[in-house]
């Protein structure tokens, strides 16, 4: 019996050792279907969705539908980058129609639970509301286990676009620090020359304060009187306060709050601000801004701006293309139409560092917050989906549009198609909407990719003069607001309440002062005004400021 068993045990061992080299051999270094590993494991998703993908395998790109609500664009997705991008990944979209008022729509979505499968929301109030709601997915298990392109590609941005609860509900668009000017004071060339401006026209130097008062007032000496009505050194876009005051506090190097040892304060406390409030009105009692600036509507001021009356405004450089339009088509020298065009410089205020100007406000956290709601029935696909666009050929498709149609790979560099460039100067909207080119920018990163050609192919591949002068004269005054980004209360809280009064009772000093009939009375106003604040509670909200300031940064550590 004994013998019988050892033989057995024997036999046992030897069909157990023929079965695993059988095995090693059928295998034949072939992959394991559906993504399965090697070991056992199968693929799958941990529960996430209804998606199969294995470890390290391919993402599922069998046909697949999803709802998209993007609050700028209502385009169908049926154009030659969607058609590629359906192509790539297997999903078709269809898109929501932004109609009416974009958050009126957001609100009322959220509020019924009718929410489509992906939401493309601005940053702020609304996007808040839908993550306390519970409206978004949490996506770090998602990313983890199917994002790679969007792990390598926003790196530590994931970090810094977390909830309070750690979590991330969103993937941002149009994200980190791009050193690109957006503020600055515009003058036009051509005046500039014959007012003896120098070398300063386009060499990148800075003007002081006392250069750039001095042309205002040689070009008001000889202003222009246009149908009877006298012209002005200066005028503004009243509909936009907000590019006026960020011209100025760029002059002045005033950030978004001022920073004491107690904690974050209102800029209005900054010093820097009631010298500014002081230059300003000196210009307008010296007789050198339209005294019809704060009412002047946005098609008011291009039609002045292009009526040659003007020498001088304060704005964001690219919200002048129509007037600078008609400039160059009106300019009596035709070889010299572009000098006829107003172009962004920088000047600094007494005792600033120019390198400490801040005329170029921009968030490295981006613009909109890209999610998946809580309907959505795939999340695995969902997030692949995403994960695609995010890549660098997800990038490039959605920018630049279909290689070997839109663009060509040469020398290892992604080349445009001459008609490509051409279509967006000709029609930049009708040409978009057709190509599909930069129709969606879901996902899009600032800065270059890695042949070291822009992301962005018709905003930063080709610059205009304007852009180019702007870039040299105002890039290095870029700097991150992300830190102060939505540091005020919540939405709907008493607090917030309290916000907009401070926020209605600054907009209502803001022109009184600066149109004051002395600099003591414009300080007087600065007084009242900042009792009103006072009274408001603005004590109390920087007191939120300072809170959550405070603990964005241990979130971000």
């Amino acid at each position: 019996m004994k013998a019988q068993g050892r033989f057995h045990f024997r036999l046992a061992i030897i069909l157990a050792v023929i079965a695993a080299m059988l095995a090693a051999c059928s295998g034949g270094g072939a992959a394991p279907e559906n993504g399965a590993s090697g070991d056992g494991g199968t693929g799958g998703t941990g529960g996430a969705g209804a998606s199969d993908e294995g470890e390290g395998g391919a993402p599922d790109t069998s046909p697949v539908t999803f709802t998209f609500f993007d609050k700028n664009v209502g385009d169908k997705f049926d154009n030659p980058v969607a058609k590629a991008i359906t192509e790539k990944t297997g999903v078709s979209l269809e898109i929501q129609q932004p109609t009416g008022n974009p958050s009126e729509k957001l609100n009322l979505m959220l509020a019924s639970n009718d929410l489509p499968d992906f939401l493309a929301i601005g940053r702020g109030d609304i996007l808040d509301k839908y993550i306390a709601a519970g409206a978004l997915m949490p996506l770090n298990d998602l990313i983890d286990q199917h994002g790679p392109n969007i792990k390598e590609m926003y790196g530590d941005m994931l970090n810094k676009t977390r909830s309070a609860d750690g979590k991330n509900y969103y993937l941002a668009n149009w994200y980190g620090l791009e050193q690109y000017p957006v503020f600055g004071f515009l003058m036009r060339m051509n005046v500039m020359k014959e007012l003896g401006a120098g070398d300063k026209v386009n060499n990148g130097e800075a003007f002081t304060s006392d250069e750039f008062v001095a042309l205002l007032k040689a070009y008001q000496a000889k202003a222009p009187a246009v149908d009877g009505k006298p012209a002005y050194a200066m005028t503004f876009n009243g509909e936009n306060m907000g590019a006026i005051t960020g011209t100025f506090k760029g002059m002045f190097g005033i950030r978004p709050y001022y920073e004491t040892d107690a904690g974050l304060a209102s800029d209005v406390r900054d010093p820097k601000y009631i010298e500014m409030i002081k230059f300003m009105n000196s210009l307008y009692r010296d007789g050198l801004i339209d005294p019809e600036w704060a009412t002047n509507k946005t098609q008011q001021y291009e039609q002045k701006l292009a009526s040659g009356a003007f020498f001088s405004t304060a704005d964001a450089f690219w919200n002048l293309g129509k007037p600078n339009t008609i400039l160059k088509e009106e300019a009596a020298d035709a070889a010299a139409q572009d000098e006829a065009q107003f172009y962004p410089y920088k000047v600094v205020a007494p005792g600033v560092d120019p390198k400490e100007t801040t005329y170029g406000p921009k968030s490295s956290l981006g613009w909109d917050g890209i999610g998946i709601s809580k309907s959505n029935k795939d999340p695995v696909r969902a997030i692949q989906f995403l994960d695609f666009l995010a890549s660098e050929e997800g990038q490039y498709l959605m920018m630049w549009g279909v290689e070997g149609v839109h663009w060509d790979m040469k020398d290892g560099k992604h080349t445009p198609r001459p008609e490509v460039l051409e279509g967006f100067k000709k029609d930049w909207a009708n040409y978009s909407k057709e190509t599909g080119i930069r129709k969606w920018t879901w996902a899009i990163k600032n800065g270059p990719g890695s042949d070291g050609t822009p992301y962005d192919l018709i905003g930063r591949y080709e610059t205009d003069p304007v852009s180019s002068l702007a870039i040299k004269n105002l890039a290095d005054s870029s700097f991150d607001t992300a830190p102060y980004d939505n540091l005020g209360p919540a939405g709907g809280t008493p607090e917030a309440i309290m916000q907009q009064k401070v926020n209605e009772t600054s907009s209502k000093y803001f022109p009184r002062m600066v149109m004051a009939p002395s600099e003591a009375e414009a300080v007087a106003l600065y007084e009242t005004m900042m009792k009103e604040l006072e009274t408001a509670g603005l004590a109390e909200l920087e007191a939120i400021y300072t809170k959550n300031y405070n603990e964005r940064k241990e979130l971000w550590k």
